[in-house]
């Protein structure tokens, strides 16, 4: 930080000016690019949706192009323009940005801005991240359900203007923390995985038991009930409200489709998803009171001699294999589940098998814990000295 510092004290010791976007630049609305129009290969587009999952703080290439015929039509960035998503459901994602640095003009959707300016494009993309701009841009958010944010709004939100060496020199410094973030990122990623693939090694190898004597081969439809949820819309959820949880085809683990006010289930049980993407994906609830959509259905053991959590662990190896295509819908339905056979060993083998895959288990979750936990403090600290770098002393302020 010492560069950047002397820099200041040599070129601003008194501070910077402040301006508003619309003093250093113009506001123009992308048009007519619909997502039917990209492609693999023309002319360089952008699409405001991209914006939000693909693109960074710059770019100087597209993930998509479209048509020159099409491209003749529509509105275009130049090399250095910020490309600016005005729409989104979650307001801190309203008006994310991305520079533009390829070679070439690049064209814009709708529900997206182009902003030409004086600035350094990287300069001015990190002030859109930055908590300055957050907060001021706050206030001029509209819309309910899709919320937005106009050309003319944005033309009034404040922006320090040092001088372009002291542009350039914050640039650089975040360049290096946006990649060393990156990297610590892909290096937990690697990590996790790697934990993970190990777990599901070892968990096959605990609950391989078909050569053992005193296994028996069990059907599930023979020690568990079986029985399928019911329709819930989200008009239902939201009509009902209460705390007990609903759990859907896309809620595994400890997510939830909804809370009601009344439950179906109050006991130990499996549940799994009975079609669609994630038919024969296995949920675990105990002592819990919930409900279950159509697309999943429970199993509740029947038998004394074997333990809901073991057939949990063997389920998740042998309920896959059972899934069939259903014409383009992967599906696991009771009847397919109530054939599905697990071995069951004597009741001290099936909690000697479920306490070390607990173990294991809770391995994987701290790891899978941690790595967010680790990099929300890294990003939390990447974004105090971004907004630290960004943050000057206002020309005159004190006069």
């Amino acid at each position: 930080m010492s560069h950047i510092n002397q820099l200041i004290h040599d070129l601003c010791p008194d501070g910077v000016e402040f301006r508003t976007l619309g003093e250093m630049g113009q506001f123009v609305r992308g048009n007519g690019l619909q997502k039917a129009d990209l492609a693999v290969e023309g002319f360089p587009a952008i699409h405001y949706g991209q914006i939000h999952t693909f693109y960074g703080v710059w770019t100087d290439t597209t993930k998509s192009f479209t048509t020159p015929s099409l491209a003749a039509r529509l509105r275009k960035a130049e090399s250095g323009d910020l490309v600016i998503a005005t729409t989104s459901e979650d307001d801190a994602a309203v008006a994310k940005a991305t520079a533009w640095l390829g070679d070439t003009e690049v064209a814009v959707s709708g529900d997206a801005y182009i902003y030409h300016h004086t600035l350094d494009p990287r300069y001015v993309a990190y002030f859109f991240t930055s908590e300055v701009f957050q907060d001021q841009k706050e206030r001029h958010i509209t819309g309910t359900k899709v919320r937005r944010i106009s050309g003319d709004a944005l033309a009034r939100i404040r922006i320090p203007v040092p001088p372009i060496a002291v542009q350039r020199e914050i640039v650089r410094i975040l360049d290096k923390f946006t990649a060393l973030e990156a990297e610590l990122e892909a290096e937990l990623e690697a990590e996790l995985e790697a934990r993970k693939q190990q777990y599901e090694h070892y968990r096959g190898e605990l609950l391989s038991l078909s050569g053992s004597d005193s296994v028996r081969q069990a059907r599930i439809g023979d020690i568990c009930s079986i029985v399928r949820g019911r329709v819930m819309s989200k008009d239902y959820l939201r009509d009902n409200p209460g705390p007990y949880p609903v759990y859907s085809s896309q809620t595994q683990n400890e997510g939830v489709f909804g809370r009601v006010d009344t439950y179906a289930f109050d006991d130990e049980c499996v549940t799994w998803t009975t079609d669609g993407a994630n038919a024969g994906s296995v949920f675990y609830h105990v002592d819990e009171k919930f409900s279950i959509t159509n697309v999943c259905g429970r199993l509740a053991v029947s038998t004394p001699d074997a333990l809901t959590k073991y057939l949990f662990y063997q389920l998740q190896i042998h309920a896959p294999r059972a899934v069939s295509a259903g014409m383009g819908n992967p599906k696991l339905m009771a009847g397919a589940m109530s054939k599905v056979t697990v071995p069951i060993p004597d009741l001290v083998e099936q909690r000697r098998v479920v306490d070390q895959l607990d173990a294991f288990d809770a391995l994987t979750t701290d790891l899978s814990v941690g790595l967010p936990a680790e990099l929300a403090a890294r990003r939390r600290q990447y974004e105090y000295y971004r907004d630290r770098l960004l943050s000057f002393n206002e020309l005159g302020a004190g006069l």
